[in-house]
């Protein structure tokens, strides 16, 4: 990833971010943008030059950008030799022709080659497209978190 894409990137992932926090309850639409951008530049704080991210793009032979996958070397909770998947996106345009995959499979073995032994990752329970793609790439549910709401 360029600079010129980097940031453009970092936007549009904290906006998707904030809004995925709100559907979900976490957060209220008046504090998500903020917090999210705020969460992006903590773990980002060097951009494209933080230690120990992988900001990697999907692109095909002829040159089409169809996705990226952000991957930390260093897991958040300390996990040692787990490598953790920030953001794995493919396109609208591109979605469905087995580009996730592809662009999860060259992530893992960028982590591989810089010495992770594993990857674990967080997806929103409403996001079935991405439970499925993520279980048939050998991904196992270790943590669950559930919610249920209160009525007044």
């Amino acid at each position: 990833m360029t600079l010129q894409e980097f940031e453009p990137w970092q936007a549009e992932l904290s906006r998707a971010y904030a809004a995925e926090q709100v559907a979900a309850g976490v957060w209220t639409a008046d504090e998500a943008l903020d917090r999210a951008l705020e969460g992006s530049a903590a773990l980002l704080p060097d951009g494209l030059a933080t230690p120990g991210m992988l900001l990697l793009l999907g692109v095909l032979p002829d040159g089409t950008r169809v996705g990226r996958v952000w991957i930390g070397l260093q897991h958040p909770r300390g996990i040692a030799g787990c490598a953790f998947v920030y953001d794995l996106e493919v396109e609208p345009e591109h979605r469905g022709r087995g580009l996730g995959r592809e662009l999860l499979s060259l992530g893992e073995r960028a982590a591989r080659d810089h010495g992770a032994r594993a990857v674990e990752l967080n997806v929103f329970g409403t996001n079935a497209t991405a439970i499925a793609l993520y279980a048939s790439a050998g991904y196992r549910v270790v943590t669950q978190q559930m919610r249920k709401e209160l009525a007044d």
